[in-house]
């Protein structure tokens, strides 16, 4: 730790002035994302015979059901990367799963590891609601490939098996929280022993991409039993906001961070791996009921939750608000993302529109199973091994293991929704291959792409020799005035955020700094910074003594 006393140095803090000035709490709602895992629309409400789930069925009577939701990827850390930042995570450099390792060559070349640094102004939109005034609060995943700075939330719990971090926020302040539910992860899938199946096997109803065997089924049968447990886990948090008197000013917004966590599903493009439910519940009951079946992306939670909250969204931002004092026109596409899957490679991008969806992939000489160890413990891929092994297979679920695949694919949603049939070779449907193959051209023409390199160059430009920046510690300024000394924090790191602490603070709580610090007398400020994907600054402590 390095002592400092007050400095007569001023040094222009980064990343401050172009960031909302704080608002009045009370004329702010609080908000709750439910961001639950590996689940597609399987719900009563979007019309699921099978699945067990009152509670969210009446979230979305009493909110707005969106029917055309589509997460950026299909895999969890780039698909939490982009929501967090409002920005595609390939343009970031978060779209490889994951950066904590990274391949030359995947399976095979070597391995190193890196985060994401993303550009120096973008900020993730719980820190910016911070800024306007809000306490933020995260329950359990975090996972954005950038590191966890730690002045995103004012309380992160990752470990903590109750859900309710809105608990601790301040009183007269409003509150974003956003709780992780991990009941429906692709994990909570493989068999464990004594656990017993509620939901009937034989109910359910098997994709055409996977072996239509009694095992199989058990795995589709154990994800609706996870997704019965993730209902009432649901449930649960609506009504302790009931209880504690705060449902009647709070919204809250459920989805899933991409599709289910089957074979056929996560880790690929397709529909069952990016359509996801959302479900957002206004507390003055506005639009109750209704459905909404323009495409909305996960870029757009971002500016849309600081749409709620009076916040307008940075330039940065490459979302648009769908919801909130001033929406954006509905979006015609959806645009999603796929590149390297742990030790595995591929390169896919994706374009979608209320009925059509059309993929790109870019390394066609690879078959789209190839072993990745996550994926290899599901009781339903091994059966697919199996089967592809004795030659079982039809041509359909066969064609996943080929090693020549597709350039491109266009698939009709409407007469097609498990997508068997490519139509991007059918004249007939020559019109809305052009239109979705130009959208495409067009939406990689504005935005970055990092996958255009090769992941070792990408990782070295952000982390110079593969070893990891340091955040330049604050720089503190005491000026003195009539009415009291204040105290300036800034850091030469461009991009850093700064927090402080207290002797007051409870220990381990830092506040986010957004402007001079009016500190007690006889006091001592703690303050580092942090730039998204480098290591933390030292931290510094700054004695301000009492004025004259």
């Amino acid at each position: 730790m390095i002592k400092l006393f007050v400095l007569a140095l001023a040094v222009l803090a980064t990343a401050c002035s172009s960031y909302p000035a704080r608002r009045q709490p009370a004329a702010t709602p609080n908000i709750v994302l439910i961001l639950a895992e590996d689940s597609s629309p399987r719900f009563g409400a979007y019309g699921d015979p099978v699945a067990r789930t009152p509670r969210i069925d009446r979230l979305a009577r009493e909110g707005v059901r969106f029917t055309n939701a589509f997460t950026t990827a299909p895999v969890c850390a780039p698909s939490r990367a982009a929501l967090i930042t409002g920005v595609y995570a390939q343009a970031i450099g978060a779209q490889h799963m994951r950066t904590i390792r990274g391949w030359d060559e995947p399976g095979r070349g070597s391995s190193f590891s890196y985060l994401a640094v993303p550009p120096p102004e973008v900020k993730a939109f719980p820190e910016l609601l911070r800024r306007a005034g809000y306490f933020t609060a995260n329950h359990r995943k975090t996972d954005y490939q950038f590191g966890e700075p730690f002045t995103i939330w004012d309380l992160n719990e990752p470990r903590t098996k109750r859900p309710l971090v809105w608990r601790a926020a301040p009183g007269g302040r409003p509150f974003f929280a956003m709780i992780n539910p991990v009941i429906t992860h692709e994990s909570q899938i493989w068999p464990q022993a004594g656990r017993r199946l509620h939901t009937d096997p034989n109910r359910v109803t098997v994709p055409p991409y996977l072996a239509d065997t009694p095992i199989t089924r058990v795995d589709i049968a154990q994800h609706y039993d996870n997704i019965a447990i993730l209902d009432g886990q649901v449930g649960e948090i609506v009504d302790a906001l009931e209880a504690d008197g705060l449902l009647d000013d709070t919204v809250v917004i459920f989805t899933t961070d991409h599709g289910d966590g089957l074979p056929h599903a996560k880790r690929r493009l397709y529909d069952a791996g990016v359509h996801v439910p959302l479900i957002v519940r206004f507390p003055d009951g506005r639009g109750a009921g209704s459905v909404r079946t323009d495409p909305v992306s996960f870029v757009d939670l971002g500016p849309t939750i600081l749409s709620l909250a009076g916040v307008r969204a940075p330039a940065f931002m490459l979302g648009q608000p769908f919801l909130g004092a001033q929406p954006a026109p509905p979006r015609r596409y959806a645009f999603a993302a796929a590149d390297r899957m742990a030790e595995t490679a591929g390169e896919w991008r994706s374009v979608r529109d209320a009925r059509f969806q059309y993929l790109v992939n870019r390394m066609p000489q690879l078959p789209l199973f190839q072993h990745l160890e996550a994926r290899d413990r599901m009781p339903s891929m091994q059966e697919l091994w199996r089967l592809h092994a004795e030659g079982e297979l039809t041509p359909l679920q066969e064609s996943q293991f080929t090693t020549s695949r597709p350039a491109e694919e266009l698939y009709d949603l409407v007469s097609d929704p498990g997508e068997t049939r490519n139509l991007a070779n059918d004249p007939r449907d020559s019109e809305e291959l052009a239109e979705l193959r130009a959208a495409l051209a067009d939406f990689e023409s504005r935005t970055p792409d990092l996958s255009r390199d090769s992941e070792r160059a990408m990782a070295e430009r952000m982390w110079p020799g593969l070893k990891q920046p340091i955040t330049e510690s604050p720089v503190a300024t005491r000026v003195d005035a009539a009415d009291g000394a204040t105290v300036a924090l800034a850091s030469a790191t461009p991009g850093a955020s700064i927090g402080y602490r207290l002797e007051s603070d409870p220990p381990n709580r830092w506040r986010l700094y957004v402007g001079p610090i009016a500190a007690p007398n006889d006091s001592t400020i703690e303050a580092k910074a942090v730039r998204y994907g480098w290591a933390e600054s030292a931290v510094i402590e700054v004695a301000n003594p009492r004025t004259p």
